[in-house]
């Protein structure tokens, strides 16, 4: 024991700064997965503990004023219904701020998809025009317990209190936000709305289509479920947590394949030492238990130290990250997590150790001779012409190193590949979110503006007063309404969108625009929610309204989950001539200011125009730069510790060339650029085959994060030439300079230490 304590303890005074490296990366992948752990654990735990609490309803089914949905509580697998409720659609308005609100009539606090409250109190008889806000709506309005809401035209409502809900989430321009009073303050219901809560969740589709037959199609006007809440709930937290884990998950097979690495050339490096630990006693064994207990303490010593940080200060992280770790140090499996995480990384480097270890434990205890053929082999045609053709030797030579087609020197490339590659698919993403934010149009998001007119603007006038601002180059009128799909289980979002003699620009991946009658365009969402495709024809009930439509293009759409179908205005009114705009989609010119074009319509309107921005996704994928940043420099470290190792190995092997160089006259400046070229040239193929490879892999991920999400393919961007040009050009360039120092010294040594080397 104390030999080997001695052996370890030489060793790292030798490798130092591998040894830190090693720390350092383990570190940097354990605090990668535990915080993609804590993203996971954030993006579904607020929502499900609310809905836990609330016993919340798994269907919500909004129908018309006069429907028996009271009926529904009889239905088999129904085991406790809310409601029904009546609601009004109105606008409510607090310090400037407006938002669509669902006034819901209730005379106590339902039993199931109970609000919980967060501040204030419940509804109050002694207060009659008292309500209460769902949390996301008391948000948007900047309103608190005690503050007075408008109503149009002379109304007034007072906020009692704030309250969670387990619904799908209110979304300026899209779905109203939810207000609890009491049925006297909702004025003239328009529907109702009632909660179904199911014995068995499995059973939803089942259980809607049975209730949308009871009910018929005509009198269901909209159906959510608490999947859609669920999916809705997590929004981008559950992106960040699968970037997080798949870099993570690459930095680890990365980092496993680098000590593995590092650990075979060490070994090519101390044959000799080894074979005299052999001949002094140690067994096989105990040689392979040295490497991989100083390995395994390297990885343990980063995966605690990682563990730590996280622990102690992932809550103050800035942004979504610090609130994601928060809230995933509450929950009861916070803390297998915390030790599974870091068990798991330290036995996957434990056992990529144990590989490359076990081939010390077969040195034989006598050293055997190197042979005397040089470390590359003999010269290829190819490299002898081109010494004849008086190409500097160092170029010639170091090419030949870096390559004289063995296992070993591939292996090498292909270990070093896989960061760089990472590295590619890393900028990919960061690439795709700038393109986002930059060119929106590009990905379903033509306009920038949405506004919407009460009844004392008609469209004529609408539409000339939003044309009016110089910066609008031009206005859509269109209308949103929800529909049910074939099978009646679930709504999805029916739009007429422009007209046909000013079409509305959407943003195609697949097939054309829709142009002729009863053509429409379908975001990937729907697409997989209906199981069709771009060509087939689909059925949909607005209402009691049947509405047919032919699919010829899919669109991207960021929104609704991509669950969205869009026609033209004119084609809606052919099918209904009463279809009238309710909303405007507003084309700005190059270089306006969203936010001061929205002012100044509002303050146009008198009180008449709603202008909203439309929301991007770039902006809720704002944390994601800071992983990308963080991954990319895991990465670089991982890909660091293979170049000293690459560079050491070539070192080593042209140790036994180097009395030969020095014969035939090349001077140590030479021979040190001999070394300096394999490695450029080891660092070019990696970065070759990374970039060749990362490009097409990085527009495939992202492709099928957008299928999963419902938005669609199409929307990834990879990095432009130039920036991977100069990604590949810092590779070789930094891959060579951190090979001058080590060939240096190997070229300036003296001719006994070479010789004893090589005997």
């Amino acid at each position: 024991m104390r030999a080997t304590l001695r052996w370890a303890h030489s060793d790292l005074r030798t490798h130092r700064g591998e040894a830190l490296f090693l720390v350092v990366a383990t570190a940097g992948i354990v605090a990668s997965l535990l915080l993609a752990t804590a993203l996971f654990g954030y993006a579904t735990n607020p929502w499900q503990r609310v809905f836990t609490q609330a016993r919340g309803a798994h269907v919500w089914i909004h129908t018309g004023p006069t429907a028996a949905a009271s009926g529904l509580a009889g239905l088999d697998g129904v085991e406790d219904v809310a409601g029904p409720f009546p609601v009004s659609v109105t606008t409510l308005t607090s310090r400037g701020a407006r938002a669509s609100v669902e006034l819901r009539g209730t005379v106590r606090e339902p039993a199931v998809g109970r609000p919980l409250l967060t501040t204030g109190r419940w509804l109050d008889p002694a207060v009659p025009d008292g309500v209460v806000l769902d949390s996301r709506l008391a948000r948007t309005l900047v309103a608190q317990p005690g503050d007075t809401l408008a109503l149009p035209g002379t109304g007034e409502l007072t906020v009692l209190g704030v309250a969670d809900s387990a619904e799908p989430r209110y979304r300026p321009g899209d779905r109203p936000g939810v207000v609890w009073a009491l049925p006297s303050a909702v004025p003239s219901p328009s529907g109702q709305v009632i909660g179904l809560r199911l014995t068995d969740p499995g059973d939803t589709d089942y259980t809607v289509q049975r209730a949308v037959t009871v009910l018929g199609a005509g009198a269901v006007s909209e159906v959510s479920t608490w999947q859609q809440a669920r999916a809705e709930a997590q929004g981008d937290n559950r992106l960040l947590g699968q970037v997080l884990g798949l870099f993570g998950l690459g930095a680890l097979v990365a980092a496993g394949l680098a000590v593995h690495g590092a650990i075979s050339t060490r070994i090519r490096g101390h044959l000799r030492d080894i074979s005299v630990l052999k001949a002094i006693g140690f067994t096989p064994g105990q040689v392979v238990r040295i490497f991989l207990v100083q390995h395994f303490a390297y990885a343990l010593l980063g995966a605690a130290a990682a563990a730590a940080l996280v622990q102690a200060l992932g809550s103050r992280i800035p942004g979504r990250l610090g609130d994601a770790v928060g809230v995933w140090q509450g929950l009861p499996a916070h803390a297998v997590a915390l030790l599974a995480v870091p068990v798991g990384v330290v036995l996957f480097i434990g056992a990529t150790t144990g590989l490359a270890a076990w081939r010390a434990g077969r040195v034989p205890p006598v050293p055997v001779p190197r042979t005397a053929a040089p470390a590359g082999g003999r010269l290829s045609g190819v490299a002898r012409r081109a010494l004849g053709l008086r190409v500097p030797p160092a170029l010639v030579l170091g090419w030949h190193r870096a390559f004289p087609l063995r296992p070993r020197s591939l292996a090498t490339v292909a270990r070093l590949t896989l960061p760089l590659l990472l590295i590619v698919v890393a900028l990919s993403a960061w690439t795709t979110i700038d393109h986002f934010r930059s060119s929106p149009e590009e990905t379903g998001l033509p306009t920038a503006l949405t506004a919407r007119a009460d009844t004392g603007l008609s469209d004529v006038g609408a539409r000339r007063l939003l044309e009016r601002d110089p910066q609008v180059a031009a206005a859509y009128p269109g209308v949103e309404m929800a529909a049910l799909v074939p099978g009646q289980t679930a709504t999805i979002a029916l739009r007429g969108l422009g007209t046909r003699a000013d079409p509305y620009p959407f943003t195609l991946a697949e097939g054309r625009a829709a142009h002729g009658r009863d053509e429409a365009v379908a975001g990937q969402g729907l697409l997989d929610l209906l199981d069709v495709e771009v060509g087939d024809w689909v059925r949909m009930t607005v209402g009691d309204q049947p509405q047919i439509l032919h699919i010829v293009g899919r669109s991207i759409e960021p929104e609704n989950g991509g669950r969205v179908i869009s026609t033209s205005l004119d084609t809606l009114r052919e099918n209904d001539p009463e279809v009238a705009p309710t909303l405007y989609q507003l084309r700005l010119r190059p270089g306006a200011d969203p936010y001061a074009v929205a002012g100044r319509l509002t303050l146009a309107g008198e009180g008449h125009l709603d202008v909203q921005a439309v929301p991007n996704p770039a902006d809720g994928l704002s944390p994601l730069r800071g992983v990308v940043v963080g991954v990319i420099a895991v990465l670089a470290l991982i890909g660091l510790i293979e170049l000293l190792t690459a560079i050491g190995g070539t070192v080593r092997d042209g140790e036994r060339d180097l009395l030969a160089l020095k014969a035939i006259g090349l001077s140590p400046r030479q021979i040190t650029a001999i070394t300096m070229t394999a490695t450029g040239c080891t660092a070019l193929a990696a970065a070759l085959v990374g970039t060749v490879l990362g490009t097409p892999l990085a527009h495939w991920l992202i492709d099928a994060q957008g299928r999963s999400n419902g938005m669609g393919a199409g929307i990834a961007h990879g990095p432009s030439p130039t920036l991977l040009l100069l990604f590949g050009a810092a590779a070789v360039l930094g891959a060579t300079a951190l090979a001058a120092v080590p060939a240096t010294r190997a070229a300036r040594r003296r001719l006994a230490d070479t010789l004893s080397a090589v005997t």
